[in-house]
């Protein structure tokens, strides 16, 4: 009996001890349940409180441009009425047209008729370098040696045109000297009316057009225009001497090509020869001459003697 009754008590003691260890499980498990719960309930409120601020960042975005779109009525009658008081703040010493007397009974124009003059004079300088200067003649003869040695695109175009725009440039620098010193610079200075410095800087070019224009090509569109008679070169005006100027470039530029034409067309014609006298008709005979015309050009130093004669040819 006494065995048994401590055989029960032990038994009673160990399920006690399983009781208390089953209680500490459940509030250790219901501890950890509620800390989760607390980290997500923290968590949801700080991702609440961030969609908040940035629903109010977008409507406060989205709201921006309609609040300036409501402003903007309101600001444009104030920048109209400020206008008239920044109009009004400007100096009225530069009147946009005004003309006062000038030294030598001439006439002063303002800076700003100056300006307009000068930008309708820039309108008219490609025909004025194409139809008054040498570039005329230096590009048609340089475009005819191109076609001369066979190279349809070499020297490419633009080598061709910036080469004869700075031989003329080289050129006409005499007359561009004489046309600053006794047209624009007096001008600048205030000594001449702007009437007498635009003639003084044309002379230098009527002086440089009549020396390379024909007798023949003047009479002949002096007879067209049915000119009054002139006593002399000055007296020939632009609208005359220009075109006759023009043609007479246009002959010498051809005739000058004509001339450059020859040693190359004869290489032509002795390889044409040759191919039909050995029977090879499909071979082209101008790539056969090009290198013979290239060697040729460069043995006797062409460039050096094309450009040198060129530039010669207007002294």
């Amino acid at each position: 009996m006494q065995v048994s009754f401590r055989q029960s008590g032990f038994q009673a003691v160990r399920a006690g001890h399983r009781t208390g260890e089953a209680d500490d499980a459940r509030k250790s498990r219901a501890a950890h349940a509620t800390r989760d719960a607390c980290e997500a309930h923290t968590a949801y409120t700080t991702h609440g409180a961030e969609v908040t601020r940035g629903n109010a960042a977008g409507s406060t975005r989205a709201t921006l441009p309609h609040r300036l779109a409501a402003l903007l009525p309101l600001a444009l009658p104030v920048l109209l009425l400020a206008l008239p008081t920044l109009s009004f703040a400007q100096t009225a010493g530069l009147p946009a047209f005004t003309t006062s007397p000038g030294p030598n009974g001439g006439t002063t124009y303002s800076l700003s008729v100056q300006t307009m003059l000068l930008l309708t004079m820039l309108s008219f300088l490609p025909a004025m370098l194409l139809m008054m200067t040498s570039f005329t003649r230096i590009v048609i003869v340089l475009s005819l040696l191109r076609q001369a040695l066979g190279t349809t695109t070499t020297p490419p175009n633009q080598v061709l045109v910036g080469l004869a725009l700075f031989l003329t440039l080289f050129v006409m620098s005499p007359v561009l000297d004489k046309a600053y010193n006794e047209g624009y610079k007096p001008f600048s200075e205030g000594s001449i009316p702007m009437d007498q410095a635009v003639s003084r800087g044309v002379a230098p070019f009527k002086t440089f057009m009549l020396r390379q224009t024909r007798e023949s090509d003047l009479a002949l569109f002096a007879r067209i225009s049915h000119a009054a008679p002139m006593q002399g070169p000055e007296d020939v005006p632009l609208s005359l001497l220009v075109p006759a100027f023009v043609t007479s470039e246009l002959k010498t530029g051809f005739t000058i090509g004509f001339t450059i034409f020859i040693p190359f067309l004869i290489i032509d014609m002795v390889v044409a020869s040759v191919l039909m006298s050995m029977g090879m008709m499909m071979v082209s005979p101008a790539t056969i001459s090009l290198p013979f015309k290239l060697m040729l050009f460069v043995l006797v130093d062409g460039w050096q003697l094309l450009l040198g004669s060129l530039a010669q040819s207007f002294v």
